[in-house]
C-alpha cells in the first residue's frame, strides 16, 4: 500500500477489499412498519448503494433485514460500508429516501434518537399531547423545528429521531423537550428564531 506525504503528515489512500482478509458485511433490521415503504422505494435505495458505493445488497426475507456487503471486484473502499449501513437505517427509522441520503452525501450528518420518557414520565392522554404537542396542528410545528434547525424529524409513537449536524441536532433537542415539558409553541418558536440566527452566524 502506498502512502503519500501531505505536509509532512502521512496519508493513507483507502483501503480496498484486496488488502482485508474476508469480505466484510452488515445487517440492517428493518421494523414490520416499514416493510411496505422499503418495497415501495427499493430501487432508490438499492441504486446509490449499488452504483456508487459498489457495493452488494440485498433483502433477506427470514431475518427482516438488509445485508450489505463489499464486493470484491467493484468496491474500492470499505468505509462506504458504513455509510450505506447508516442510510440504510435512517430509512429503517422513518426518514424519506431523499433526507436519508444526506447520511451517504455528508460527514457530518448524524441521527439522534430518545423517547419522549426520556425527558418526562407519561402515560396515556398525557404521552398523545405530548406527542401532539411537538407535532402541532397539521405539522406545523414540526416543519418549524426542522426548518430553523435545519434538520429532519421523524415522530415514530414514543420515539424521536433528528437527523443533522451535532450542533443543530442539540436545538431541534431543546426546542422538543421544551414542548415535551409543557411551553408554549409561542414561547419555543421565539427562542428557536435566535438560536437558529446564531447557527447562521457561525456558518
Amino acid at each position: 500500500m502506498e502512502i503519500e506525504e501531505e505536509q509532512g503528515a502521512p496519508v493513507f489512500p483507502p483501503v480496498k477489499p484486496s488488502e482485508v482478509q474476508a469480505l466484510q458485511h452488515i445487517a440492517v433490521k428493518i421494523p414490520k412498519h416499514r416493510m411496505t415503504p422499503l418495497k415501495d422505494h427499493w430501487m432508490e435505495i438499492y441504486q446509490p448503494i449499488v452504483e456508487h458505493l459498489k457495493l452488494q445488497i440485498r433483502f433477506n426475507t427470514s431475518t427482516s433485514s438488509v445485508e450489505i456487503r463489499t464486493s470484491p471486484e467493484f468496491t474500492t473502499d470499505v468505509g462506504s460500508l458504513q455509510k450505506a449501513a447508516d442510510f440504510v437505517k435512517a430509512f429503517s427509522l422513518g426518514f424519506e429516501v431523499a433526507d436519508s441520503l444526506a447520511m451517504l452525501r455528508m460527514e457530518d450528518i448524524f441521527i439522534e434518537s430518545f423517547a419522549v420518557e426520556d425527558v418526562k414520565t407519561l402515560q396515556g392522554d398525557s404521552m398523545a399531547r405530548a406527542v401532539g404537542r411537538i407535532a402541532g396542528k397539521d405539522g406545523k410545528t414540526k416543519f418549524t423545528i426542522e426548518n430553523a434547525t435545519r434538520t429532519r424529524i421523524v415522530l415514530a409513537d414514543k420515539k424521536i429521531h433528528i437527523m443533522g449536524t451535532f450542533q443543530n441536532i442539540k436545538v431541534a433537542r431543546d426546542a422538543i423537550c421544551s414542548l415535551i415539558l409543557g411551553s408554549p409553541p409561542g414561547k419555543v418558536y421565539g427562542k428557536l428564531r435566535v438560536q437558529s440566527a446564531r447557527l447562521r452566524e457561525a456558518f
